[in-house]
């Protein structure tokens, strides 16, 4: 069979592009529903007709930015900075969304403050741990319209150690901390920094009712569960929603919660730490709620290995505490990571040498370090943390020592530092190298004597001190020593049975055990019948014998069957 002829491919026809009024109709409707990639493609489209259309490239930064595609916004921005469009807020958006802090100040400066321009100057310096301008900021926005800025108003006070001018700026504002639940949690964070736990309480209480009330547990649990499917590339936006997600599932989902703080953590960090770029945007709170709220999972899956040290060297106002820092090095030397122990101790002690404080604690931590490191081979180590101590804080205990770990490694300047010990006294009269000659100590025989007899002393005096002066007795109100009558029965208060004068009943054995149906004779009977030798009475016994045992009848046997 012959094969078929291919049919000759037909000539493209040239479309006319589409006019440009329906390009930006379309382009419109794209952005207004939301369909982000849509709107993108329609703005290439424009943008392939005309390259330079400023309104085109503002759509396509603005959509790829809410997309959450910052990188490739980024790129559109630098590579329009030819064109006669001003893309500034745009682009220091971007870099403060890339963690690039201070070159998305830098774009700022020169512009008008409007209130996003603010606001983001705002976002920024908090997160630049520059609270006290980040709340200056603020207060520039309180008469603006934009949302929820008494929220971050608070928030930024209590970061910047200025908790108890929360109260005054919200009456100053006129706005109840109850307002809404954000800012009933924030003023709340601020109470607890004053101490005032129990208004603090309340108000927690309000928030938590606040949301019972509005139903919103639900809807902020779907809302989370949908941002973390998403994939976002804001890991920042991720690290929140799932913090906050376990916080509202609390003991429920425990596995599910470790797997989703994994994806958090630092690649190639064997334990838990966070990312590189988290660490950097997250705040300081953010990042202890996280660390918290891992410990509390790990407590309820009982994986009871995992939470204490990893947890303690996260929170950094208790960590280079010595209870703190012996807790962590015990952990972790039982756990078989004496380098990390050793870390811990190095960093505690690198962290007081620089402190100014006037409580510093290199005098505890530093000789507990040194007998660490010389209990794990580290005598060279231990001999300088030893000799930083003499030097310092002239400890004798710390010269001994010294002195007993330079004689591992250095026996000559273990010699030297040997001098400066206080001689005890009566060695001069010892012959050190005859004594290291002989076995051992013998007793002296007059030595002996003396010490048996200074024992027996001992012993008499202890004796004496034993003794107690003797007191009269005390008797009761009425009692005449003198006739106190017949002496109480010593077993007065042992049961009756176990008392020596107890005699149990005697049972009568000559009463006989009658078994049988009624009317039954018995043994005894018997042999009380057997002395008559008449035929009569045998004959009469036989009978009655056999009358007294009836067989029993069908009736009987129903019964008993029942």
């Amino acid at each position: 069979m012959a094969p078929k002829s291919k049919e000759k491919p037909k000539a493209p026809t040239s479309q006319p592009p589409p006019a440009m009024e329906d390009l930006f109709t379309s382009l419109n409707r794209h952005i207004e529903r939301d369909e982000l990639e849509q709107a993108v493609r329609v703005a290439d489209q424009v943008l392939s007709i005309a390259p330079a259309d400023v309104d085109a490239i503002r759509c396509k930064v603005v959509a790829l930015i809410k997309d959450e595609k910052i990188d490739e916004a980024l790129s559109v921005i630098q590579s329009s900075h030819n064109l006669p469009i001003d893309l500034g807020f745009e682009k220091a958006y971007c870099l403060y969304r890339q963690n690039k802090l201070d070159e998305a100040i830098v774009c700022l400066r020169g512009r008008e403050k409007g209130s996003e321009t603010l606001l983001l100057e705002a976002q920024i310096l908090y997160r630049m741990r520059k609270t006290d301008a980040c709340v200056d900021v603020y207060r520039k926005l309180d008469k603006s319209k934009i949302e929820s800025v008494e929220v971050n108003l608070v928030a930024g006070l209590v970061s910047a150690g200025r908790a108890s001018q929360v109260e005054g700026v919200l009456e100053s504002l006129g706005i109840k901390p109850t307002s809404n639940f954000e800012l009933a949690h924030n003023t709340a964070c601020s109470l607890i920094e004053n101490n005032n736990f129990d208004d603090a309480e309340q108000l927690l209480l309000a928030a938590r009712r606040y949301i019972t009330v509005l139903g919103q547990v639900q809807e902020s649990t779907s809302a989370y569960v949908d941002i973390i499917k998403r994939n976002l590339a804001d890991e920042s936006s991720l690290a929140v929603a799932v913090n906050n997600l376990i916080a509202l599932k609390g003991s429920k989902d425990v596995a599910d919660g470790l797997r989703k703080l994994d994806r958090l953590k630092e690649k190639d960090s064997q334990s838990f730490q966070l990312s590189q770029e988290l660490d950097a945007k997250l705040s300081q709170k953010q990042k202890e709620a996280i660390y918290a709220n891992r410990v509390l999972l790990l407590l309820h899956a009982n994986k009871m290995d995992q939470v204490a040290a990893e947890s303690l060297s996260k929170i950094p106002d208790i960590q280079h505490l010595p209870a703190t820092v012996a807790t962590i090095v015990a952990l972790k030397e039982r756990a078989g990571d004496n380098d990390g122990a050793s870390a811990v101790l190095d960093s505690a002690i690198n962290y007081w040498s620089n402190s100014m404080t006037e409580k510093n604690k290199l005098g505890i931590l530093m000789p507990e370090a040194a007998s660490f490191k010389l209990r794990h081979g580290q005598a060279e180590e231990a001999s300088r943390l030893y000799e930083e101590i003499v030097k310092n804080h002239k400890s004798t205990d710390a010269l001994v020592g010294l002195v007993t770990t330079l004689a591992r490694v250095n026996v000559e300047k273990a010699e030297t530092y040997e001098k400066q010990l206080k001689p005890l006294p009566g060695l001069k009269a010892v012959d050190v190298d005859n004594l290291e000659k002989t076995s051992g100590a013998k007793p002296m025989e007059g030595a002996s004597a003396a010490a048996d007899s200074s024992m027996q002393e001992e012993v008499k005096s202890k004796e004496k001190a034993k003794r107690k002066r003797k007191r009269k007795p005390k008797y009761p109100k009425g009692f005449d020593p003198a006739n106190p009558g017949p002496p109480p029965d010593p077993e007065r208060w042992l049961p009756r049975r176990e008392r020596s004068s107890y005699r149990p009943k005697r049972k009568d054995k000559r009463a006989a055990q009658i078994r049988g149906s009624q009317g039954a004779v018995t043994k005894q009977d018997k042999q009380e019948a057997a002395p008559s030798t008449s035929k009569s009475n045998q004959t009469t016994t036989k009978t009655s014998t056999k009358s007294d045992h009836p067989k029993p009848s069908k009736a009987s046997k129903k019964k008993s069957r029942r």
